[in-house]
């Protein structure tokens, strides 16, 4: 993972593999290892990190190749480990996954060989290059590599249990959702049952996040009515309301500092964080058509009941906000709650607008 992006930063500075070993002062089989990923960046001492990254700066990647590089090589830690250990199980003391709470920018890093779909804030270093014969276009899993992690996935969920393992579960049964075997589908079922019969007390955030994750994942294999029963169990201001928000600003980047379990999605101020990148990232995720439109939908008029000056202080979010609304409100495929919920969004704006 972390040699595709690197491969991207300096095709992005439009330096060749030549040109770029001679600025870093290697050889250029050193290169090409770096971006085969035969000599993982993880294994590079910290100043030797610290020289490439500024290397290819220099050349005229942007100053973020960094952090996307650090990402990387924690993506590539997550799958190697996952991978080499197949079924067996591995301690959450030395497993990567349970290492501090993934935002969106990781997760998405960790599952491109599986989805294909470029992680989106490396999106700006993919420049369309002409390219001379076949090329590879992303990081690829072999079926027997995929195998082998999705079995990990499943041994980890299963197996981990009691709150010092919470993390670690979590983030696997998310991870299991990419999962397309009937295996593993039928897992995520039966985890939704297990969970959901189960009362959730308010200051539980690792049983809330456990059925939240189990009901994303059933969403996206075309069982949104899971998702409806979630989000109707969250009550708007209740305390496993405010625990979604802030994991949603979390996720998203609007929560900066980094945890290491998910306590703090119950104790963060939800007013220490703006708003206005949630609301968008939020706007672009309501059309009726999208598997998780309960939740989405839901946190978004949570969002805005909580920070009305989102949208009458800044007129800028107004537009595709409306034009998202009039989409929902025109669909006749919704439920009658997620139709109140458009229709409170039409009202907001429209309060707004005055």
């Amino acid at each position: 993972m972390s040699g595709f992006v690197l491969k991207l930063a300096r095709q992005f500075s439009r330096a060749t593999q030549d040109q770029f070993a001679e600025a870093a002062r290697v050889d250029v089989t050193t290169v090409q290892g770096w971006e085969s990923g035969r000599r993982p960046l993880a294994a590079m001492q910290t100043r030797d990190f610290l020289r490439l990254r500024t290397t290819l700066t220099r050349l005229g990647a942007p100053a973020s190749v960094g952090r996307h590089l650090h990402e990387a090589i924690e993506a590539d830690l997550v799958l190697a480990a996952a991978v080499d250990a197949g079924p067996a199980w591995l301690s959450p003391a030395h497993h990567p996954l349970a290492a501090n709470v993934h935002r969106r920018s990781l997760t998405n890093l960790i599952t491109w060989p599986i989805t294909g779909i470029l992680p989106e804030q490396l999106r700006p270093l993919a420049t369309p290059r002409r390219r001379r014969g076949p090329t590879v276009s992303r990081p690829v899993l072999y079926a027997d590599e995929r195998a082998r992690f999705f079995d990990h996935m499943l041994t980890l969920a299963d197996r981990a249990s009691g709150p010092d393992q919470a993390l670690l579960r979590r983030q696997a049964i998310y991870l299991l959702s990419f999962d397309q075997r009937p295996a593993s589908v039928d897992w995520l079922r039966g985890e939704w049952g297990r969970a959901s019969r189960q009362s959730v007390k308010t200051d539980d955030v690792n049983r809330l996040l456990e059925t939240r994750s189990a009901s994303v994942a059933l969403a996206g294999r075309g069982d949104s009515d899971v998702l409806r029963d979630f989000t109707a169990a969250m009550p708007t201001g209740s305390v496993p309301d405010v625990a979604n928000l802030n994991y949603w600003a979390y996720w998203i980047g609007e929560l900066r500092e980094d945890h290491v379990d998910d306590a703090f999605m119950l104790h963060a101020d939800p007013r220490s964080w703006g708003g206005m990148h949630l609301l968008e990232h939020l706007t672009r995720r309501v059309a009726p058509s999208s598997p998780h439109l309960p939740l989405n939908l839901h946190t978004l008029v949570t969002l805005i009941a909580s920070r009305p000056s989102l949208l009458t202080d800044w007129p800028h979010p107004r537009p595709p906000l409306a034009e998202a609304v009039e989409v929902g409100l025109s669909t006749d495929e919704l439920t009658r709650t997620e139709r109140d919920q458009f229709a409170g969004l039409h009202y907001a704006l429209r309060i707004a607008d005055r």
